[in-house]
């Protein structure tokens, strides 16, 4: 084999860092900001909507979802998500990185906004319409993924890929953070306005009218952010890898970075034409056996790694409950208004992000190009599982008084493992070691399959985590193996992770066609 690459690839892989790969970090990560505002938000308003919708005179506590009602509400996205990163990462190889991302984003604009519209009063009317917006918005959020980290790994230097498209994901941290900012503005504000009783001191007087509008303009907000990058998102050309490698246009892909890079660049397409017909091997398939034989365990590693971090990531709802109330961030439910619960929910996931979501994806990006992606992968994993088991074996010692503070400590570290480790690598990876042709598919498969194990964290062990005793499990809720159990599981999942990482190759300091095979040529063909 001989391998020569064009000149126009190669530039963008000795590109010293310019402003243009700061306006795609921009362009891309507001993407992720939004995605995650969105995805997140939900979990600030759902306790909101329980007490407006789902009041019952008389009782002692305030109205909450039905379990089969909540689980439609957080869950609805997520499904939306899984299909929406399949469908658009398809598209995103078929019609181009660029086509389709203007499109993602204008169905989130969309979706944000009517998700905090609804058709009717009553609580079936409202509940039916966020869910159905809800799952159109997951949709345009799915498509980010796939072709976020495409668009950034292939503008991307060598030498700085793995901080960049890191610093796309990281973007996510500030979106989560950003929601619970909002939320609490928001809610200090109505609380001003329109102060109200404890629940417990007048039940109906504790949920004011004017709450109906607090969550809708916390979830309509998630337009904002993604509407102001719009224009942007449409002025960035075409992916160079896209336009010579897939398209076969050099002329336009020499065009485009000349710009981009503001130097001269030649169009090389008798070299496309070689790249695309010197080598049988080069058209293969999506999931031919000549893919499967290349890229196989590659695709099997990148999923599995994904979809088992997701499983231990989403489901920390299993216990943030029991952090919150035990530390006082959250105190009962019947000690406070409508409007004072969502501003202790979104205090609290405000805290979580500061302290332990936003410094690991940040310790990503420092650390990405410098110790690899394999090592920080591993060392998640690692971690996540010595930390998960180190909270499961002596559950019962945590549970007391004096030890809490412990407890969130060890919650913490978990999850700032998680994301100074696989929860950024999972979605780097999968950006750089395919085929141009494939990337985006590839990318999305991935993300679909993470999202899968999100929807089983998420939910699988809500059921899973409730009390042995179905009199002591949550209303609503069969019995189930118990938190202890549930965590001694998920420290298995953290296993299998480390062990699946073995599958996915090191991508440090490497160029997209050295990973992927595709700047490889036989030899007999270029003496011909």
């Amino acid at each position: 084999m001989a391998k020569e690459q064009l000149e126009v690839l190669h530039a963008l892989d000795v590109a010293k860092t310019q402003w243009y790969h700061f306006t795609a970090i921009i362009i891309s990560g507001m993407g992720f900001f939004t995605d995650a505002y969105d995805l997140f938000c939900i979990s600030l308003v759902t306790k909101l909507l329980g007490r407006i919708y789902y009041h019952v005179d008389g009782a002692a506590k305030p109205g909450s979802l039905p379990p089969n009602v909540s689980a439609a509400v957080n869950g609805v996205a997520l499904i939306g998500t899984l299909a929406g990163q399949l469908f658009f990462g398809w598209l995103g190889d078929k019609l181009g990185r660029k086509r389709v991302y203007g499109l993602t984003l204008m169905l989130m604009v969309l979706c944000s906004v009517c998700s905090g519209l609804s058709f009717g009063h009553d609580a079936k009317a409202v509940i039916s319409t966020l869910c159905f917006f809800r799952f159109w918005l997951g949709f345009g959020i799915g498509g980010d993924y796939p072709l976020s980290a495409t668009i950034m790994s292939e503008y991307a230097s060598k030498k700085t890929r793995g901080a960049f498209i890191a610093a796309v994901f990281a973007m996510q941290g500030f979106g989560i953070l950003g929601g619970g900012i909002f939320a609490i503005i928001m809610s200090t504000v109505f609380e001003a306005k329109f102060s109200a009783p404890a629940y417990q001191v007048d039940p109906i007087a504790s949920t004011i009218p004017q709450a109906d509008y607090l969550w809708r303009i916390i979830l309509m907000v998630g337009a904002l952010p993604a509407a102001l990058t719009y224009y942007w998102r449409m002025k960035m050309p075409e992916t160079a890898r896209y336009t010579a490698l897939v398209a076969k246009n050099a002329k336009q892909a020499a065009s485009d970075m000349s710009k981009v890079l503001q130097v001269d660049l030649e169009a090389e397409t008798q070299k496309i034409e070689k790249l695309d017909d010197g080598k049988p091997a080069n058209s293969f398939g999506l999931f031919s056996s000549e893919f499967l034989r290349r890229h196989g365990l590659h695709l099997l590693g990148t999923a599995s790694t994904w979809f088992l971090l997701d499983i231990a990531f989403y489901s920390q709802n299993l216990f943030q409950k029991d952090i919150f109330s035990a530390i006082g961030w959250i105190p009962p439910a019947k000690t406070m208004n409508a409007v004072q619960e969502v501003y202790r929910i979104a205090r609290a996931q405000t805290l979580i992000a500061l302290c332990s979501t936003v410094p690991g994806y940040w310790f990503t990006v420092a650390f990405i190009d410098k110790i690899g992606r394999f090592t920080i992968q591993l060392m998640g994993f690692f971690f996540m599982t010595v930390f998960m088991f180190a909270i499961a074996i002596p559950y019962k010692h945590w549970t007391h008084s004096e030890n809490r503070i412990g407890f969130v400590v060890m919650y913490s570290f978990t999850f700032f493992f998680a994301n100074f480790g696989p929860n950024a690598t999972t979605f780097v990876v999968p950006a750089e070691i395919f085929p141009a042709r494939f990337r985006s598919t590839c990318h999305g498969i991935s993300a679909a399959s993470g999202k899968l194990g999100a929807i089983i964290g998420a939910f699988g062990f809500l059921y899973l985590a409730q009390n042995q005793d179905k009199a002591k499990a949550d209303a609503g809720y069969p019995a189930g193996i118990g938190v202890r159990n549930s965590l001694l599981v998920l420290g298995v999942v953290n296993f299998l992770g480390l062990l699946f990482t073995f599958l996915v190759p090191e991508s440090k300091g490497k160029s997209l066609e050295e990973m992927s095979g595709e700047n490889e040529v036989e030899e007999e063909e270029q003496e011909q």
